[in-house]
């Protein structure tokens, strides 16, 4: 479980739909950074995209 802080910052990542959700991961993969990740640590980006993954991994599984 994420400190509420990134848990807020991946609800409103999601927020904005599964395709968008699939962009950022590639962003933050290639070090672009969302705006809204850019003061995080680099170990709590790391946190994110994990946490991205995780959730984007059901919805693979499920064909949503």
């Amino acid at each position: 479980m994420l400190e509420p802080k990134l848990q807020s910052i991946v609800e409103q990542l999601c927020s904005e739909g599964c395709q968008q959700v699939n962009v950022y991961i590639q962003e933050i993969e290639a070090q672009r950074i969302p705006d809204l990740m850019i003061e995080l640590s680099a170990q709590q980006q790391q946190m994110i995209l994990a946490e991205l993954k995780s959730i984007m991994a059901v919805y693979d599984q499920c064909e949503i």
